[in-house]
């Protein structure tokens, strides 16, 4: 059996009508050149009917697992594409294809031989809900902790994750696939790569639609993880953590501060005019990217939403209230 290019592996809980639209954009590339394997990772509303009714438009595995985490389903993913496939390409079950991205990956592992790992950014779609482009304005926006996801990183420091990541499949079972990690088990893979001298890009063109969460709660929670996940790969890998980083940690101990200790009026006055300057930067970039007054507020919403989860979740990590961060450092 001659070797395909690239096999996409996708781990799945509980999602199966958004694995129906991610499956339905593979069928619809214009490459058609790939294989595809969905683990199930102990779902209770499983997408097994879903896959079946698939199987004769895709090379498609579908594999059910107990529930272990992403991290090893994706692991078991790479391990049933055995020896057929040059690349993996991770992608998560909320996301969707454009219809070149295929195409347009091929083209440029063509002429660039040397690449090891790769990602682009994620992208909002006009079928989105208000909340969905509202979420992916906060995680994309230059003005947020969310421009790495809107390609905004430098790519020789460029640490793919998992919504849209292609690695080499030599080189990941080289550092030995995923670590099983609850939270940052991608950027972690990413850092090893590049820590063992694989080679890691940036290519703007290679996007995916990304859904996201459907309810702020949902979204609070994930970027919380976030942070908490940010300060345990700081300690797996020391000297990672920079000071953009902890800019919402610090945005929220420096506002504590200022309103539990007062002093003059003057110090409440500068603290609400930075706050409302931000707001509005925030307001007229996303009524730029949306033209809808609506979905520009929901943007600052989500942006404020995604600061303090982000923050909070470093800081209770710092602090040692992490539960996640005691099974890394213990383990």
């Amino acid at each position: 059996m001659s070797q395909q290019r690239v096999g996409i592996v996708v781990a799945v809980y509980n999602r199966p009508e958004e694995l129906e639209e991610l499956l339905e954009s593979l069928v619809a590339q214009r490459e058609k050149d790939f294989r595809v394997v969905i683990v199930e990772d102990g779902s209770t509303r499983t997408s097994s009917h879903i896959c079946s009714t698939y199987s004769d438009r895709l090379n498609l595995s579908y594999i059910e697992q107990a529930n272990s985490g992403p991290a090893l389903a994706r692991n078991n993913g790479v391990e049933a594409l055995g020896d057929s496939c040059e690349y993996v390409l991770f992608v998560d079950s909320d996301c969707t294809l454009p219809s070149h991205y295929l195409l347009t990956c091929y083209e440029w592992l063509s002429t660039h031989p040397e690449v090891d790992l790769w990602g682009g950014p994620d992208a909002w779609d006009s079928k989105f809900s208000p909340i969905q482009k509202a979420i992916s304005y906060a995680m994309t926006s230059p003005f947020s902790t969310g421009g790495i996801r809107g390609g905004n990183e430098v790519s020789d420091k460029f640490y793919p994750r998992t919504f849209n990541m292609g690695v080499r499949l030599a080189a990941f079972r080289t550092v030995g696939g995923f670590k099983d990690l609850r939270y940052g088990e991608d950027v972690d893979l990413s850092m090893r790569l590049v820590e063992a001298g694989f080679h890691s890009f940036l290519i703007t063109r290679l996007f995916v639609y990304h859904k996201r969460r459907t309810s702020w709660r949902s979204f609070f929670m994930q970027v919380y993880h976030s942070g908490t996940a940010r300060f345990m790969l700081s300690r797996l890998h020391p000297g990672t953590l920079k000071l953009v980083h902890l800019l919402p940690s610090l945005g929220i101990i420096i506002s504590a501060l200022v309103l539990s200790i007062p002093i003059t009026l003057w110090q409440y006055s500068l603290l609400g005019c930075l706050a409302l300057l931000y707001f509005l930067v925030l307001f007229t970039h996303a009524l730029s990217r949306f033209h809808n007054t609506g979905l520009a507020i929901r943007s600052v919403y989500a942006s404020v939403i995604m600061i303090l989860g982000y923050g909070l979740g470093l800081l209770g990590a710092l602090l040692g209230f992490s539960r996640d961060y005691q099974r890394v450092t213990t383990s």
